[in-house]
């Protein structure tokens, strides 16, 4: 869950773009270039995420002098920050069940402390986030 960068080489087709991260494997498209750059920072989000939820390794990315691409086409990097993919796409609120001290529930809840702003405090913190 972090940010990345990587290279993609971006065609100029027929009728719009094509996108390949050479690193990763995966390919998409778009009819104009705006939009064949959406796309391509959509698919690096999923599929680093998928690679960060099976906890699979992540592979490297190239350096952008190390790639050729053809004549009617570009190398550009494109950005990927997890976290933020996480945040927009993932932000149903889910029921956890905990246990905590009968006097410690008491003292929290004679201070009006609303427990599930703690316990997300907290657990940002304890994961650096």
């Amino acid at each position: 869950m972090k940010k990345y960068l990587y290279p993609a080489v971006f065609e100029k087709e027929e009728s719009g773009y094509s996108v390949i991260f050479p690193d990763l494997g995966i390919a998409t498209s778009g009819e104009t270039l705006e939009e064949a750059m959406d796309m391509a920072k959509d698919a690096l989000c999923l599929t680093l995420y998928d690679l960060e939820e099976s906890k699979h390794p992540i592979p490297a990315a190239s350096d952008m002098r190390a790639l050729s691409c053809p004549d009617n086409a570009f190398l550009s990097l494109v950005a990927c920050d997890t976290m933020e993919y996480r945040r927009f796409y993932s932000s149903k609120a889910v029921k956890k069940t905990l246990s905590i001290p009968a006097w410690l529930n008491t003292m929290a809840e004679r201070e009006d402390i609303n427990f599930s702003a703690v316990l997300q405090k907290a657990l940002k913190a304890e994961l650096h986030i």
